[in-house]
């Protein structure tokens, strides 16, 4: 792969989904996109950024942002943030609805668990059981979007971070596979999305998990999404970023809070 090509692939990404490379990332562009090659056909990088420069079709655009989009994701991942949701934010909620986003919900398994999470909180007397809940799972991954809806998890992926009791209640077995209980799934529903786009016909919220995606992004177009999901925030709502993120510069919009061994980010 040339340095040209390089670059070519690098700007077709942030153009189109924001994803910032950087320098040096060669190695990862050629380890993922290698197999698409053959699959589509094309004689190497060369004829790929062409392709891209000129009219390739939006099944060739995807296929290149969903092999450099990581879909690396467990169950109850930082389970700080669902143990705050539990203990302070359901039980201090007073409306008739309550809207989460899943703004990177890769396969699903974020927006499940705020489900489950949900639906524990309101057979513990911790919400009403008349309080709707909707939660919206949006990723930039069409193909991770496709398990997501299925709800049906095989391997690795369908145990890791749960123990077995957890297994029995949120889960049906099938086979060696787990699908998620039809209550879990109530409410749920995923749609592909770009975050760099507006955020506007997606509504307000009352809580909003972007954990682990802004790191793929510039500094500048960070700092525009955070804006823009506090303005997607309904006041003293939560944003829940990853372990390893941090929120610098916002005081306006939000302040931090610790809460039961994890941080949160609340709308002034």
């Amino acid at each position: 792969m040339s340095a040209e090509e390089y670059t070519a692939i690098h700007d077709f990404l942030e153009k189109h989904c924001g994803i910032r490379l950087g320098d040096g990332k060669e190695y990862l562009v050629s380890s993922r996109l290698g197999r698409l090659l053959a699959d589509h056909g094309l004689t190497g990088y060369g004829d790929l950024v062409k392709q891209l420069q000129g009219f390739a079709g939006r099944q060739l655009q995807t296929a290149v942002v969903d092999a450099m989009t990581t879909n690396e994701t467990f169950w109850f991942r930082d389970p700080a943030h669902f143990r705050i949701l539990s203990d302070t934010i359901l039980p201090n909620h007073k409306g008739n609805s309550f809207r989460v986003w899943s703004a990177a919900a890769s396969t699903g398994q974020e927006a499940y668990n705020i489900a489950m999470t949900i639906g524990e909180a309101k057979r513990g007397g911790k919400l009403s059981g008349s309080c709707r809940q909707e939660i919206i799972g949006t990723d930039i991954c069409t193909g991770a979007l496709v398990q997501a809806r299925e709800g049906r998890y095989c391997g690795l992926a369908a145990g890791r971070g749960m123990s077995d009791e957890q297994k029995r209640r949120f889960f049906r077995a099938d086979g060696d596979c787990l699908e998620v209980a039809p209550d879990y799934r109530s409410g749920v529903s995923f749609r592909e999305f770009n975050l760099t786009k507006p955020f506007d016909a997606l509504g307000k919220f009352d809580v909003v998990f972007c954990r682990n995606v802004l790191i793929y992004f510039s500094a500048e177009r960070k700092a525009d999404i955070i804006k823009r999901i506090g303005r997607a925030l309904n006041p003293g709502g939560f944003l829940f970023l990853g372990s390893t993120e941090s929120l610098n510069g916002h005081a306006d919009l939000f302040e931090m809070v610790s809460l039961h061994g994890g941080l949160g980010y609340r709308r002034r």
